[in-house]
């Protein structure tokens, strides 16, 4: 492992961090407007009557999305630490993963019932979800071998506990960067500016371009022969799950406890957050004025807080990192309620914004910690683990909360056919911070252990 990172292991980090973000966002913004953009858009209401409602649809392939990806992250992060070779896996991965990305340019009602040869509107478009879901369960498993269990266990063979928080903060940002490009075109996949072919398809090509590259850029790190090493595959896939394993990290599982249940409160508004802002906050500001007194002085209030915000938590985190996480606990469950009372444009900025530092450091500092209890010389075993308590749990139960909320509340959107569909609404801010709060609980533990780093050979 090196104490000092060269340019190239930086290099080599934020380029596959980067496009492996730009596939994860593809997947976790845009087949959810993909869903009601374009599979259901145009649709009758006799066809969306006869087959799931789309936020049903929505949470079901998260749901089984992040099944796939922790069965994916169990076999192949175990598979990885076995064979001691990490780019084929990565580079491998990542030109699978690129490809079935670009297949989604051609999954359209049109092309199904002609596929499969069905003439039924109802069943063409069940068959056009399900084929969206399937595919996304392909994708999810390619992506999860290249990117959750190789990439992530490389990161971890590769630093140290010195220099991990900077490798965390990069991670943290990067998603914001992959957000930004990816919305960059897929606004205009929303708008119909261009379709949603060209978009997946662009976005695919350039992710299989970087696994092609990862064939020459990525240097596998010397390994240690351990006593696991010579211990039977199946035997390695539960090794984080027998007790004298879990009582011996025990501050690694309760960093996974209180990293899941902020993941958790995360993805009960999450995949629900751009359908949210373009049929109901959106609609709601139409006729507002952005350049009045009452709109302009809120928000620039709200970016002073946000910053202010920041300096004092990144502060606090050098002097006591345990106080600095339970106050962005305090600070992402006091916004997201605000969030849950907020129908224009200027309130919900005006709570997102201070949000997004408290997230931001939480995730940064528990992941890295997350990386620091992890046993040195069993990245990948360990990897699966983490996907249960940071992907498997979070997109599984969170979905099913956002769900609720949005159909106990049951807000309604009628689309240029006429048809009526059900659309997010703000309560599923209210039951993302009750969950927020909950994560306190798994932190009260973790701070009497502490948080300083083991040195490992």
């Amino acid at each position: 492992m090196e104490k000092k990172m060269s340019k190239k292991l930086w290099f080599n980090i934020l380029l596959f961090s980067l496009m492996g973000q730009v596939a994860w966002n593809v997947e976790n913004m845009y087949f959810n407007t993909f869903l009601y953009n374009s599979v259901y858009a145009g649709a009758s209401q006799g066809a969306i009557e006869g087959t799931m409602p789309v936020i049903t649809a929505i949470s079901t392939m998260v749901s089984l999305s992040a099944v796939t990806a922790v069965v994916a992250t169990f076999i192949m992060g175990t598979l990885s630490d076995k064979l001691k070779n990490r780019k084929l896996f990565i580079s491998g991965g990542y030109l699978v993963w690129g490809f079935v990305t670009a297949l989604f340019g051609f999954i359209s009602r049109d092309n199904i019932a002609s596929l499969f040869n069905i003439s039924d509107e109802i069943k063409i478009l069940t068959c056009t979800v399900w084929a969206v879901i399937i595919m996304d369960c392909v994708m999810t498993f390619m992506g999860s071998t290249s990117n959750d269990s190789a990439f992530n266990a490389w990161v971890t063979d590769v630093t140290t506990p010195e220099v991990r928080p900077k490798v965390e903060v990069a991670f943290s940002i990067l998603p914001v960067v992959a957000m930004g490009l990816v919305m960059g075109v897929g606004t205009l996949a929303q708008a119909g500016t261009i379709s949603y072919s060209v978009f997946f398809i662009s976005l695919g090509a350039f992710v299989m371009l970087c696994g092609f590259a990862g064939f020459f850029l990525i240097e596998e790190p010397q390994h240690k022969i351990t006593a696991e090493d010579n211990k039977n595959y199946f035997v390695s896939l539960i090794y984080g799950f027998r007790p004298s394993v879990i009582i011996k990290n025990a501050r690694l599982y309760l960093a996974l406890v209180a990293l899941c249940c902020s993941s958790i409160a995360t993805q009960v508004f999450f995949p629900y957050l751009l359908t949210y802002l373009q049929y109901v906050i959106l609609p709601a500001s139409a006729e507002m004025n952005y350049l009045t007194v009452g709109v302009i002085l809120p928000v620039l209030a709200s970016l002073a807080v946000t910053v202010a915000e920041f300096l004092i938590l990144l502060k606090t985190v050098k002097k006591n990192k345990s106080l600095a996480m339970f106050i962005c606990i305090a600070v992402f469950a006091l916004t997201l309620g605000g969030l849950s009372f907020s129908h224009n444009i200027v309130t919900v900025a005006v709570f997102a914004l201070p949000l997004l530092p408290a997230m931001f450091i939480f995730t940064v500092h528990m992941s890295a910690s997350i990386r620091d209890f992890t046993p040195a010389g069993k990245a990948g075993m360990f990897q699966g683990v983490r996907m249960i308590f940071a992907v498997l749990l979070p997109m599984v139960i969170g979905p099913y909360l956002g769900e609720k909320a949005c159909l106990n509340s049951a807000v309604e959107y009628v689309n240029e056919y006429g048809v009526t569909q059900v659309v997010p609404a703000s309560s599923m801010f209210a039951y993302a911070a009750v969950v927020t709060a909950c994560t306190a609980i798994p932190l009260i533990f973790l701070a009497k252990k502490g948080f300083k780093a083991e040195v490992q050979e």
